[in-house]
């Protein structure tokens, strides 16, 4: 049962970090994918999952996202996930890419940004948990056979975190979310 978040300015990162831990306690999932654009939420689950048999891996914006050839990973940040042996991935989104470039260029929509507004029905979080477990299967970071737990958010911080079974890019329609284990109430 999904765990459901009033909309509002307060930080849920600690109880999204609980809603993981307890689905962690099942054993049957072992990879815990983490969108982090600073590198704070990150950090504050890195912190909250060590110890726990679980492999964390982060992912960020690509170069650029904000603004020309800049990262919003803050160095302090990604040392402290690189010395806790965090894998941070920085790569194009899966779900806008070169996409976003057309559709900002000559106007109109591709069917990529319909799916991302799609899953933006859910939420915001939703969208990202999807990007991110897709982004991170490309890598190679994850595995696509078994079942993970995406956290995304909505601007700062997260508030959903899904069970889902990832997919590469080239297979997307694989991909199967799971299990909504919380997410804000009204998106």
């Amino acid at each position: 049962m999904a765990e459901p978040f009033e909309v509002t300015e307060r930080d849920t990162t600690p109880d999204v970090i609980d809603c993981v831990l307890r689905r962690l306690e099942k054993g049957d999932v072992r990879h815990v994918v983490v969108a982090t654009s600073s590198g704070v939420t990150g950090f504050r689950f890195s912190e909250a999952l060590a110890g726990e048999d679980a492999e964390l891996i982060c992912v960020s914006h690509h170069s650029g996202f904000r603004s020309a050839d800049l990262l919003d990973l803050d160095p302090e940040y990604a040392s402290e996930l690189r010395e806790a042996k965090v894998p941070v991935l920085i790569a194009t989104h899966s779900l806008s890419g070169v996409g976003r470039a057309i559709s900002t260029k000559f106007g109109g929509v591709t069917p990529v940004e319909m799916i991302a507004h799609t899953l933006r029905l859910f939420g915001q979080g939703m969208k990202v948990c999807v990007e991110i477990a897709v982004m991170a299967a490309d890598a190679g970071l994850i595995p696509t056979d078994r079942d993970v737990i995406c956290v995304g958010g909505t601007g700062t911080g997260a508030d959903t975190a899904v069970v889902l079974r990832p997919a590469h890019a080239n297979t997307f329609f694989d991909l199967r979310v799971r299990e909504i284990l919380c997410k804000p109430v009204a998106c």
